[in-house]
């Protein structure tokens, strides 16, 4: 079984002409994506030579990827790293990537839907939740209104739309 892989940032374009390109992050910082030396770019793996801040986005050359024509045919692709190169986390803490897909509960354990994605606009984690008859609604991720606990979720469904 191959390791499941967590997008850390998506190629936004080229930038110059020697096969640098801009990158939008979903990490912190250029600095935490610097950190990996092998990503998948696209699917393809490739060695990161360097990650920097650029202002408003991140610059970064990978090998293999030596003008501005290579550098613009990655636009859209996603960087990517394996989960296990991720460094571990606090408890309390997850990454979006553990929490797609789970299964979600009511508080008698009665299936509801699953986990479709994470989303944040800046009050806090929100979880989409793909109900069995396809439809999706947002629900906060906090104590009380959906709980992770062992290995799904557990939610109130007073809250699904």
């Amino acid at each position: 079984m191959t390791d499941k892989r967590v997008a850390l940032a998506a190629v936004a374009g080229a930038h110059g002409v020697k096969g640098e390109v801009r990158l939008k992050l979903f990490s912190d910082s250029a600095a935490s994506l610097a950190q990996h030396q092998n990503v998948y770019v696209g699917g393809a793996e490739r060695r990161l030579l360097f990650a920097r801040d650029g202002g408003k986005t991140a610059i970064a050359r990978f090998e293999g990827v030596a003008d501005r024509t290579a550098a613009e045919a990655l636009r859209g692709s996603l960087v990517e790293v394996d989960r296990s190169a991720l460094p571990a986390l606090e408890e309390g803490e997850y990454y979006h990537a553990d929490i797609v897909g789970l299964p979600c509960v009511d508080r008698d354990g009665k299936p509801v839907g699953t986990v479709a994605t994470v989303e944040n606009f800046g009050a806090g984690d929100l979880l989409e939740i793909e109900l069995p008859n396809g439809k999706r609604s947002l629900i906060p991720f906090r104590d009380g209104v959906a709980d992770l606990e062992d290995g799904r979720i557990v939610l109130d469904p007073e809250f699904l739309a």
